[in-house]
């Protein structure tokens, strides 16, 4: 498949973006590592006249420690972010995921806020970031905002982003040696999940099982109360709505979010 034609102009800066943003308006996208826009470009399901590449602004890049939390450049590579010491240390769950997107290729070109920002239900990075408590740094014509994950995730592909703004940090609380939980249902390795779940500190977040990743507030209500892991993981699936499609029906999905929910509880590491 050919995309449509489209423009192309690689940003100085992400103030440099934010013009080109504002002059292009809705006919723009940015590109960092392409790995979610290009197949829907080929695809025509995205026919943006107009890429901004901010794929190779160093200041976008790169992991920090800043009090109690890790701050990641949205330009951070899936691999980088895999082999960040820093992050394997203090947020382990999260260099964990990063190591479990698709396949070595798409982990060297990918990025961290491309993921986020695509914000497909099924994807490793959201759902890792919701079960951390995370949350996103967002810059824009009016200056900076911080949106918590809970919040920034708002539907199928759909985020708290404007079209005026870029997603230029991630943020996600430094907690070594808590443990944590991951697991993922696909068919194949570089598959995205049919099923995922995340779990750290009594968060429970789950992949594919709606609109957005969700968090499961009934297992960990239960968990709070003092449920053991598989009694708490039988409310995992309450109140999500999955969907549909070749690889699984609802109540199957349902039935993995259980299985996988007291997995993760039940092997947690850290």
């Amino acid at each position: 498949m050919i995309p449509a034609p489209f423009e192309y102009i690689a940003a100085e800066s992400p103030g440099h973006a934010l013009e080109l943003l504002a002059d292009y308006g809705d006919e723009a996208k940015l590109l960092a590592g392409g790995h979610s826009l290009l197949p829907m470009m080929k695809l025509r399901l995205a026919t943006p006249a107009v890429l901004i590449d901010i794929g190779r602004l160093e200041q976008l890049a790169g992991v920090q420690a800043d009090d109690g939390e890790l701050v990641i450049g949205a330009t951070t590579r899936h691999a980088d972010l895999a082999a960040a010491e820093l992050v394997r240390a203090e947020a382990p769950l999260l260099a964990y995921a990063a190591a479990q997107v698709g396949d070595p290729q798409i982990r060297h070109r990918g990025t961290i806020g491309g993921s986020l920002s695509h914000a497909d239900p099924a994807a490793d990075l959201p759902m890792a970031l919701v079960a951390l408590g995370g949350s996103v740094e967002i810059q824009g014509p009016g200056g900076s905002r911080v949106v918590a994950a809970d919040d920034f995730f708002q539907g199928f592909f759909e985020t708290a982003l404007g079209p005026d703004e870029l997603l230029s940090a991630v943020r996600v609380p430094r907690r070594p040696g808590v443990p944590w939980g991951y697991q993922k249902f696909v068919r194949r390795s570089n598959d995205w999940a049919i099923v995922g779940v995340a779990v750290v500190d009594g968060r429970i977040a789950l992949a594919n099982m709606g609109a957005t990743p969700l968090r499961a507030t009934a297992a960990e209500r239960a968990l709070a109360e003092g449920a053991s892991p598989a009694a708490a993981a039988e409310h995992a699936a309450d109140g999500t709505s999955p969907g549909e499609d070749m690889h699984a029906d609802r109540e199957y999905r349902r039935h993995l979010a259980r299985v996988l929910t007291r997995r993760a509880l039940e092997h947690q590491t850290g």
